[in-house]
């Protein structure tokens, strides 16, 4: 029986990629600049980002409320996280987030996402050099999720989130929503996910331009664009397991409003549940043709774990991009495993 399984998987695994051609056209790159806000879609967990952006259906981190809300029921202790991704021209993502969960098996959290380009020196036709004044570039998105344990095996989240981007004088004010839903098997760890990302109306900037040579009198920005939503399928396994080493194995398809299709492929192998190696690939994104690797490290504050992440990864015209988070799991007495 186990071994019909094996071959259902792995007939199932081989047509989509054996079909890859027709699901992912070469087209997509045309579609890109149509949104706004994409920042959002940056990976603020360094062990997401290891293994290629692939992570929706693995089990709940203290990251979750940002890759897939419906993972939070995996977390039976309130833990707090902060991570930070250092890009390239001096562009840094922060990332901030607590989970709660309850007796009656619900998770709340709350995460806060902030990308800032740094100082950036005002430049004129007739001042290439810069005018001795600065600019800022901020984006940031504040959340609040919810999840609940349906069942043993299937549970749903969702987070709502105000986002606000400002460029210099201008700026949008606006909501938008993910909406998860896990489903979890007894064979070998098998889970399927479901996750529709950064979904709301259409942001515009507002504000008025400052009056130069080429806007005379200055002019409002009113253009209005689509989020750059997401929906994600992905499938996990852990195909080989034994008292101190463990491998687990993700396939997820990402099908972007703004770009192609593609496919992020990732890797998981851990060590007496204390050392952790992952890297990622993805498959059909432009100028992504190597691999992500990163790391993980869990050791203790006091009685409270605590999760050590690094993340490097780059493209092939732009600098390495590094990710480092921590988290921390509480061991209070609202844990949901104490209870059982």
């Amino acid at each position: 029986m186990k071994s019909k399984k094996y071959i259902l998987l792995a007939l199932f695994l081989l047509n989509v990629i054996g079909a890859s051609a027709q699901i992912f056209p070469k087209l997509g790159a045309e579609k890109a600049g149509i949104s706004a806000l994409t920042f959002l879609k940056l990976e603020v967990s360094p062990r997401a980002e290891a293994m290629g952006g692939a992570q929706i259906s693995l089990p709940g981190d203290e990251y979750s409320c940002e890759w897939n809300p419906a993972t939070m029921t995996d977390v039976h202790n309130t833990s707090i996280a902060l991570s930070d991704r250092v890009m390239y021209a001096g562009i840094m993502n922060s990332y901030a987030s607590a989970m709660f969960p309850f007796k009656n098996h619900s998770t709340l959290g709350f995460s806060l996402t902030e990308l800032n380009s740094g100082d950036i020196e005002k430049r004129t036709v007739y001042q290439p050099n810069g005018t001795g004044e600065y600019v800022y570039s901020t984006n940031t998105a504040f959340g609040v999720s919810y999840a609940k344990e349906l069942s043993d095996f299937f549970s749903i989240g969702v987070s709502a989130k105000y986002v606000r981007e400002q460029l210099a004088e201008l700026y949008a004010n606006t909501f938008a929503l993910d909406l998860g839903f896990l489903y979890k098997t007894d064979f070998k760890d098998l889970r399927f996910a479901v996750f529709l990302q950064n979904f709301g109306p259409n942001s515009s900037l507002g504000g008025t331009l400052p009056a130069t040579t080429f806007v005379p009198s200055g002019s409002e920005a009113i253009d209005a664009y689509p989020f750059s939503g997401q929906f994600k399928m992905a499938i996990s396994i852990v195909p080989y397991k034994t008292e101190y080493n463990k491998l687990t194995a993700i396939l997820q398809l990402n099908h972007p409003n703004d770009n192609a299709e593609n496919i992020a492929l990732g890797l998981e192998y851990c060590y007496s549940k204390i050392l952790f190696l992952r890297a990622g690939y993805k498959i059909n994104v432009k100028d992504q043709d190597f691999p992500s690797v990163g790391f993980g490290l869990v050791t203790h504050i006091g009685k409270n774990p605590l999760h050590i992440d690094y993340t490097v990864s780059t493209g092939n015209t732009l600098s390495l991009v590094h990710t480092l988070g921590v988290g921390v799991y509480f061991n209070n007495k609202t844990s949901r495993d104490e209870k059982k």
